[in-house]
């Protein structure tokens, strides 16, 4: 006589936003995946019919309802509402292949000490690597053992972690919108003892969406980098990757608006600085310095 089907390790929370197609195509993917995975949809403030074509086409889903566009911080509602110790998040444009959710799980059960595992990311039809996840692999952090290198950030549509240092760390904060949000969680995860690992053997489609308002996020990736910066590392360090952000945006008129987009929440700023000990300004410094040299 058998007993009832163990309980899942991973659930799944996808983010959405006005992208009924991609997501719908994302859900196909994940609903045909084996294994029991919860998929936990957040409607990040769709208007269009995208929330009642989920109900509709995917009624096994859980639809969340944010009630306005939250940005990354949408991300917080379903992880809310997960039950099992991890969870895996995608895109709407992004999907988990076979058998990828279940060695995750069998990695992060593995090794206690890991809090986020970042996959390995084929892009478009051709399946072409991700360069990030090249950069990635070279990262100069210790090799963890079947595993891959550890990090000091990963990527927020393709990463799968434990649900309590998620929230312990205290999720996506709700003023960076989008555009470089993981950053701030990733050092918020490692200030608390868990470490990041790139995991190659874990596998990630992108199918890049052309629904992208590329200068809003052009503009938000500058200003989050920026308080990113000043929320966590001390003084000089602040000083000086705020210079090294600056040199990358292009254009002195686009350098002047991040400047007086991120002095515009300095208040707020200054109320959550929380700067990281020696030990992690170090191990960012060493990622930073291996970045540079190539």
């Amino acid at each position: 006589m058998t007993g009832p089907p163990p309980p899942p390790r991973a659930s799944i929370v996808v983010l959405t936003h006005n992208r009924r197609g991609e997501v719908l195509r994302t859900l196909r993917r994940l609903a045909a995946l084996p294994g029991d995975h919860p998929i936990l949809v957040v409607d990040n403030g769709c208007t269009d019919d995208t929330a009642l074509r989920v109900q509709r086409e995917f009624p096994g889903v859980l639809l969340i309802r944010a009630g306005a566009n939250l940005g990354a911080a949408g991300r917080n509602l379903g992880v809310q509402r997960v039950v099992s110790p991890y969870v895996a998040f995608c895109d709407d444009d992004t999907w988990w292949v076979p058998g990828a959710l279940e060695r995750a799980a069998d990695i992060l059960d593995a090794h206690p000490d890991i809090a986020v595992l970042n996959a390995r990311i084929s892009v478009g039809g051709d399946e072409r690597a991700d360069p990030a996840c090249e950069a990635m692999a070279r990262s100069p952090l210790p090799f963890i053992a079947g595993v891959g290198p550890e990090l000091m950030g990963f990527m927020a549509g393709a990463c799968i972690m434990r649900v309590d240092a998620f929230l312990r760390a205290g999720g996506y904060w709700k003023p960076f919108f989008i555009g470089g949000e993981e950053a701030l969680l990733a050092l918020d995860i490692v200030a608390q003892g868990g470490r990041i690992a790139y995991a190659p053997e874990l596998r990630l489609h992108h199918w890049p969406s052309l629904a992208r308002d590329r200068s809003l996020r052009s503009r938000m990736l500058a200003r989050n980098a920026l308080w990113t910066a000043w929320l966590r590392l001390p003084a000089w360090m602040a000083i000086g990757h705020s210079l090294s952000t600056l040199r990358r945006v292009p254009g002195c008129r686009a350098r002047v608006r991040a400047c007086r987009d991120a002095l515009a929440g300095w208040r707020l700023i200054r109320e959550h600085r929380r700067p990281l000990d020696s030990a992690l300004c170090e191990k960012l410094r060493i990622v930073w310095s291996a970045a540079a040299d190539g």
